[in-house]
């Protein structure tokens, strides 16, 4: 998929998926932008080093490091999703580089708070956005300021769709 039908996809899974707040999409959006820098395609963490580079320097989770549109990491992360997947994700991490898993993933780990026991319905919902903090759903406040300048974007953007 190129960016554009990404970026469709994943605006229609989170409504298929019950993230259906345009600011809850925007933020998802904005987070996989962020991930993935810019190119809306699975990716390694660290992806511009090799893997004796991630073998070296991620040995306190190697070989279960960040893949995905966000990076899921650790083996309990990647067994949970194996399973939920119905796919043998443990045995062969690089499942989740493929698009299809790696939007469940995002989704159902916004959703439901996987990542770090925050859900985006804790920072967006029907009373309010908070785009900074929607970051801890993920990774703390880690660039936090940045990717909610580009929920704002995606949010204009979609504002002016409708």
């Amino acid at each position: 998929m190129n960016k554009d039908e990404t970026i469709k996809a994943i605006r229609n899974k989170c409504i298929d998926m019950g993230l259906d707040l345009q600011d809850q999409v925007a933020y998802v959006l904005a987070t996989v932008e962020h991930e993935t820098a810019g190119t809306f395609q699975p990716v390694r963490e660290a992806y511009w080093e090799s893997e004796d580079w991630r073998k070296a320097h991620l040995q306190s989770y190697y070989p279960y490091y960040g893949r995905g549109y966000v990076q899921l990491t650790w083996k309990y992360n990647y067994q949970a999703y194996g399973e939920k997947l119905a796919i043998d994700l443990e045995g062969n991490p690089d499942l989740a580089l493929d698009a299809t898993n790696a939007m469940f993933i995002l989704i159902d780990g916004f959703k439901n708070g996987v990542f770090t026991g925050k859900k985006l319905t804790d920072y967006i919902n029907d009373n309010g956005t908070d785009f900074i903090n929607a970051r801890r759903c993920i990774n703390g406040l880690d660039c936090a300021e940045k990717i909610a300048a580009l929920a704002e974007n995606y949010q204009t953007e979609m504002g002016s769709e409708t």
